[in-house]
């Protein structure tokens, strides 16, 4: 996910995205933990999209926490 993607998000899509971004986090850690996950790059690609998430939100003053 771009930054300029999100810039483009209105408040209650970043929150949605943030949501399923989250869930997928939390599915991906137990694939991770159980061995069925094949590539262990999507965790830190799924953490910095958050973190890209959470940035913007604040710039935008949304108070997301």
């Amino acid at each position: 996910m771009k930054i300029s993607e999100i810039r483009e998000m209105g408040a209650d899509q970043i929150i949605e995205k943030l949501g399923d971004l989250k869930k997928e986090l939390f599915n991906l850690r137990f694939q991770n933990d159980v061995g069925q996950l094949e590539n262990t790059a999507t965790l830190s690609n799924v953490r910095k999209d958050i973190a890209r998430l959470y940035t913007i939100s604040k710039e935008m003053n949304l108070n997301i926490s």
